[in-house]
């Protein structure tokens, strides 16, 4: 089992990652200092808990962590090479242009480890930081060619340390990656939502869940998206290109009548790649459909009723019914445990709709 993290760890940006970070290191009773250019943001961090104050006489940290926006990583990286002896690393979403900036800036290569943790929300900062951010989720580990193993082993033992899933990857080949799996789909679900700012309100009023849940990101703060495609816009452009191309044919053949069904299918099988619970390939699980009041504690009361009925919930997703006073609740659940689940909150008088 790695070992957790020897602290003490120097977090250098105190916002949504910065914060989190600094939470998951202390829950494991692991030393945290703070430092950022601004007083107000870390202020907040350490209320919360996330770690305290860095002062330039409180010693040297034996790793620095630089969670900064892409734009301004390059040089913050540098700047953490000040420390003679601490192994370097970064939580950026780019990592080529980040670490190349860095390198250029006198970074010592041999120190320095890049990363990025695959956790995120909707929303910024301090506030919304959580100490499982980071729990069962992948983390990229992303050295470069002259990065001293015992320093990835050290960034290794940081991933774990906070809770997640450590997967080595080139600088490049995660750029290229995460153009595919979250740049692109963040403009796309932006321009999606904007396109409701000139439609009719009546329109706008019979939203479904399929548009809440594809316009879910675009909710995102604009000048970090802005910076983290400034940063890959080249692989994001190449994703962006494909997409068109596809999205051109469909209407084409739309235009015709034409069939479309063979896309349709293969975005099917295309979803059951994205991984599943833990990193593990997507299985196939049922849904079973709830209504529950629009109240406080029967969400909660819900999820009660299914452990104590021994089933585990894969997933959950809510969708409120427009006007009424309730709420659609569905479960996913595996096969084996689906008619349990229905018979046995059936018994208990909850509306299931299965």
């Amino acid at each position: 089992m790695t070992p957790p993290v020897t602290g003490p760890v120097l977090v250098v940006g105190s916002g949504l990652l910065g914060a989190s970070i600094g939470l998951a290191l202390r829950r494991a009773g692991v030393h945290v200092w703070l430092d950022d250019v601004d007083p107000d943001a870390m202020a907040q961090a350490v209320g919360r808990g996330a770690g305290e104050p860095w002062r330039p006489d409180a010693g040297e940290p034996r790793l620095v962590v630089v969670a900064v926006p892409p734009a301004a990583a390059g040089p913050a990286i540098a700047r953490a090479g000040a420390f003679p002896d601490a192994t370097v690393t970064d939580v950026t979403s780019v990592k080529a242009e980040p670490l190349a900036a860095a390198r250029a800036a006198g970074a010592d290569p041999a120190r320095l480890v890049g990363g990025h943790p695959l956790a995120g929300r909707e929303t910024s900062g301090a506030g919304a930081a959580r100490q499982d951010l980071f729990d069962d989720r992948v983390w990229v580990i992303s050295p470069l060619p002259e990065s001293d193993p015992e320093r990835v082993d050290a960034v290794t033992d940081l991933v774990v340390t906070c809770g997640a899933v450590p997967v080595v990857m080139a600088p490049e080949d995660h750029d290229r990656a995460v153009a595919l799996t979250s740049h692109a789909p963040q403009l796309l679900s932006s321009l999606l939502a904007a396109r409701l700012l000139d439609a009719d309100p009546e329109a706008v009023a019979v939203s479904g869940q399929g548009l809440r849940d594809m316009t879910r990101i675009a909710a995102s703060d604009p000048a970090l998206w802005q910076s983290i495609l400034d940063a890959n816009a080249e692989p994001v452009a190449d994703v962006l290109e494909a997409f068109a191309q596809d999205l051109d044919a469909v209407i084409a053949r739309l235009r015709r009548h034409d069939d479309v069904a063979d896309a349709l299918a293969r975005g099917v099988e295309g979803r059951l790649r994205i991984p599943g619970k833990h990193g593990a390939a997507a299985t196939a699980y049922d849904l079973v459909p709830v209504i529950i009041r629009d109240e406080p504690g029967e969400l909660g009361r819900l999820f009660l009723a299914a452990g104590e009925l021994g089933v585990n919930l894969e997933d959950v997703r809510i969708d409120h019914v427009l006007g009424k006073p309730s709420g659609l609740v569905e479960l996913s659940v595996r096969p084996e445990s689906t008619v349990r689940l229905v018979e046995g909150l059936g018994a208990l008088g909850f509306d299931v709709r299965a």
